[in-house]
């Protein structure tokens, strides 16, 4: 490793590290691109280097798709592949000849999967993903002399767990180490990109992921959007769109059928709304809806583009069976929709908002009242949930999100 340069802060925790003064549980906290995940790192990998080749180890992420893309591939490029080598077929991995463990922790029953094992050591990437179970799990597996946790994380609801039964438990100063990172503290940014950076995150995503605080997210979703709506106007010349897709949410009684189409420019710089429609989904036959998506489908190839694929709610398998046959003709895919985390899409829709990317053109006028009156459920306490009672349109939020959702991770290029 050729020398390094530290910033004011990551030259604090080396110091610390150097005198052998970090407890047994240090985490980062705070914003976006502030420096605590690649400090983390290089503080795991010189740990990790000193402690005996007999301990098992530890590196978990939400999944290991996250885990390689946050941690693995850059520990590989800081250290070197002669230092670190990994397989997620194996979950396992080499770092300085001792051996890591890779898991991800998605959900409740990931604790299961380090009961019994003893730990030496272990790292965890964006700690407020991980299910409070796994943690205390963790915890409990890390018994060999001088374990340590290294986590990092941005913010969360006030009242996560993490923050409740360890950041704020006074009971664990001695043991617990948080130290918080601001964007500013990264003096290794250009200006010019972190001020693009703060634009992109609206609401409650700039107090978490900008500012660092541990907030609730209350009231409009989309605040970005509905007080300047004139500013997200498509041009009257479209771009060109190398990739449209319709997205499709079926709805049930008291609710409606929803398309959204969006082309996205072929450097995913721009991601464009070029038709939305609703349909009411009482007292409509499957074949009635078929028809009504064919014909959205085929005033979008007509006037905007060839469609590469239509994503409609998984939920409903028999209605897409028979969609696929019925569209046949227009010689479009009809798939699966991803489904990622509402609240993953919703932070990439504001995201593309707030940095000046994202568009729609007039056709797309269920698409705009959805967005006025998506709220917070302020009845849910400890998580960020979208209000889902019928007084606001899901059907086409949804709709729009399964229309670009996989191709998330290239349109947010910064998350």
């Amino acid at each position: 490793m050729g020398k390094i340069a530290f910033t004011k802060k990551q030259n604090e925790l080396m110091r610390l590290f150097k005198q052998s003064r970090l407890p047994r549980l240090t985490v980062l906290q705070g914003s976006v691109r502030s420096g605590k995940t690649w400090i983390s790192l290089i503080l795991w990998a010189f740990w990790v280097a000193s402690r005996p080749k007999e301990y098992l180890y530890m590196m978990c992420a939400k999944s290991l798709q996250t885990l390689k893309r946050n941690c693995l591939f850059p520990l590989q490029e800081l250290i070197g592949e002669k230092h670190f080598t990994f397989s997620l077929s194996t979950k396992e991995g080499v770092l300085f000849g001792r051996k890591i463990m890779l898991e991800g922790a998605n959900d409740a029953r990931s604790e299961g999967k380090i009961r019994g094992i003893t730990l030496g050591g272990a790292y965890c990437d964006e700690l407020t993903l991980f299910p409070k179970d796994f943690f205390t799990m963790l915890l409990s597996r890390l018994s060999a002399p001088g374990a340590k946790l290294f986590a990092t994380t941005n913010p969360d609801v006030p009242t996560h767990w993490l923050k409740k039964e360890y950041l704020d438990n006074e009971n664990l100063a001695d043991d617990l180490l948080s130290v918080f990172f601001s964007i500013d503290d990264n003096t290794t940014l250009p200006q010019e990109y972190v001020e693009s950076l703060k634009k992109e995150y609206t609401g409650v995503f700039f107090d978490r992921f900008i500012l660092g605080k541990w907030v609730v997210a209350e009231g409009a979703i989309y605040r970005v959007f509905t007080d300047n709506i004139p500013a997200f106007a498509a041009p009257e010349e479209l771009p060109r769109l190398d990739i449209i897709n319709v997205g499709i949410d079926w709805g049930g009684n008291g609710s409606a059928h929803a398309m959204v189409a969006t082309g996205m420019t072929s450097d995913f710089g721009k991601l464009i709304a070029v038709r939305s429609e609703r349909v009411p989904a009482t007292g409509i036959t499957p074949q009635q809806i078929y028809k009504r998506v064919y014909e959205f489908c085929e005033y979008i190839q007509k006037h905007y583009g060839a469609i590469a694929d239509i994503y409609a709610d998984s939920a409903e398998q028999t209605l897409i069976a028979g969609l696929r046959e019925e569209l046949k003709p227009l010689g479009v895919t009809v798939k699966n929709s991803l489904k990622r985390p509402i609240n993953d899409r919703i932070k990439a829709t504001t995201m593309l908002m707030g940095g000046e990317r994202f568009f729609l053109t007039p056709e797309c006028g269920t698409l705009v009242e959805a967005f006025q009156g998506a709220v917070y459920d302020d009845k849910v306490i400890g998580e960020d949930v979208r209000l889902d009672n019928g007084t606001s349109d899901i059907d086409t939020l949804d709709a729009f999100e399964y229309s670009f959702e996989r191709y998330i991770p290239r349109l947010i290029r910064r998350d």
